[in-house]
Formats: structure tokens, C-alpha cells, sequence
């Protein structure tokens, strides 16, 4: 069998990392943590693992949000709960989750973990702060929490090699998102909405990437294209480096569990299209 491609392994796990973003329970479960609105519990979830930061190192590492969405949820959040307590709610919501879409998913969860600990082992740290911080919560016992945290561990591997990827691309996050936009045929309002940027600024972003010949109007130039393809190869290469220790029957048959874990996630109707993540509609995979 052919080395399945990092991005395929991608749109494996992000579904199922996906879980505590979109469905209800998740959401329920962090607002019962006194994280009233979305945002709030969005933030303070996925920053929890680098502590009770607040939003200036936090938006650094989310890199493609605006810092008035993330000031909205930091400090504020940590004097309602702590880190500690919004990994574990968000760690066994998922799982529960899990389990609910998809009633077999203990018959596999130990073997797929098993299976994916050496890609979160050798996945390298440096220069990725949210991957380190979250690696360094450790393995929960649950094999379907385990399942969970292994995928979400992956996701922020890759994440962060792509914000590298921006970073050395000399784009911005909201110049990021006005090229992926552009390049995904996605509405501006969706990216206002999820990354909290005003049409002022997109409008600036947009004047700034067609000065550098990036856009022609709102559509992707020639280099336009090409930077984008070229971001998205440095992010592949680089999250390949965790996913090169699975390869052949293995990585087939890990393959095959989360897909049908992923399928059952988008049968339940968990996952929203279109999304500011970039996850496709299965057709479009």
C-alpha cells in the first residue's frame, strides 16, 4: 500500500477532534463551567492546556483570530473555572460524543490508540506550542477519551506547522484567511463571524494582498495560487514528519476505523458546512 498523504490522515482525525466545536453536549458541558457563549468556551477549551494564559499569547498561537474575540473569553474565563477542569469536561464531553454517534467505537478505540501513540511520540515540539502543551496533559485511561486526545494531539501538530507555514509565508491571520477564502470560494461573513475581524480590516487585508500582486480584485492571481499551494505543501511536509511511523497494513487498517468514525460523525449531523476550519463535505474530500 501507498503512504497514505498527511492531509488524508487530516481529514481523518479532524472530524473527530471536531466534535467539542459543533455538538451540543460538548458545548453544554463548558457552560456548565460558568463559559457562557460560544467563544468562551471555544477559547478557554483549546488554550486550557498552556494554563491560565491570557489573550495576547493565546492569539499569538491561534494566529488567524482577531485579539478582540480572544480578549472576549481571556482572563475572564479562569475566574470560573481552571484549565485543569475545562481539559477534563472537554476531554470526557468528546468522548461521549463519540460513543453516541458511534456505539462501536469501544471495540476498536484501544487498538486505533495503539496505534497512533508513536505518531503523537515522534511528532516533533519545537516551534509548536499548542501541540507540546497538549501532549503534555497525557494519555487519559479511557481508550475513547485516549482516542480523542490522540487525534486532538495530531491536529494541533499540524495547526501549528501551519502557522509556521504562514508566518514564513509573510501573511498575517486575517490575510491568511482572505487568500483561503478567496481560494475555497467561502463567503467573507463566515470568517467575520468565526475569527471575529471587522469588514474594515478584511477590506485593508484585501488592499494589502492585491498590492503584493496575491489577489486580482478578490480573486486568487497566478501568485496568489502558487503561495497558497506552497503553504499548504509546507504544512504537509511538516505534519508528515509524525504520521512517516505508519505506514502499510497498520496505517490501513487505522484508516479505515476513523473513517467510519468520521462517517458516523457526519451522519449524526455533528459537523457544519461550510466551517472556518477548512474541513470539506465528504464529495468535495
Amino acid at each position: 500500500m501507498a503512504a497514505t498523504t498527511p492531509r488524508r490522515w487530516w481529514l481523518a482525525i479532524e472530524p473527530i477532534h471536531s466534535v467539542v466545536y459543533f455538538d451540543p453536549d460538548c458545548l453544554g458541558a463548558l457552560a456548565g463551567l460558568g463559559l457562557e457563549g460560544f467563544w468562551s468556551g471555544y477559547v478557554a477549551g483549546r488554550a486550557a492546556p498552556l494554563g491560565p494564559v491570557g489573550p495576547d499569547l493565546v492569539t499569538a498561537v491561534f494566529a488567524t483570530f482577531a485579539r478582540r474575540l480572544v480578549a472576549g473569553a481571556l482572563p475572564d474565563a479562569w475566574d470560573h473555572t481552571t484549565p485543569d477542569e475545562v481539559w477534563a469536561t472537554r476531554r470526557t464531553a468528546a468522548a461521549a460524543t463519540l460513543r453516541r454517534v458511534d456505539g462501536g467505537v469501544d471495540a476498536w478505540a484501544a487498538r486505533a490508540v495503539g496505534l497512533l501513540r508513536p505518531a503523537v511520540a515522534s511528532g516533533p515540539a519545537s516551534g509548536r506550542p499548542l501541540f507540546a502543551a497538549t501532549r503534555a496533559m497525557g494519555w487519559p485511561d479511557d481508550p475513547v477519551e485516549a482516542l480523542w486526545f490522540a487525534c486532538t494531539c495530531l491536529r494541533e501538530h499540524r495547526g501549528d506547522g501551519h502557522v509556521a507555514a504562514l508566518g514564513a509565508s509573510g501573511l498575517d491571520g486575517v490575510e491568511a484567511l482572505v487568500l483561503f477564502g478567496a481560494g475555497e470560494g467561502l463567503p467573507r461573513e463566515l470568517f467575520l463571524r468565526a475569527r471575529g475581524w471587522t469588514a474594515a480590516e478584511w477590506a485593508d487585508a484585501v488592499d494589502r494582498l492585491v498590492g503584493r500582486g496575491l489577489l486580482d480584485g478578490t480573486t486568487l492571481s497566478t501568485a496568489g495560487l502558487e503561495l497558497r499551494r506552497s503553504v499548504e505543501a509546507m504544512t504537509d511536509e511538516q505534519a508528515g514528519v509524525a504520521w512517516a511511523v505508519l505506514d502499510g497494513d497498520d496505517a490501513a487498517t487505522l484508516l479505515a476505523d476513523l473513517g467510519r468514525l468520521g462517517a458516523a460523525i457526519r451522519a449524526a449531523g455533528v459537523i457544519r458546512y461550510p466551517n472556518a476550519m477548512g474541513l470539506p463535505e465528504p464529495d468535495g474530500a
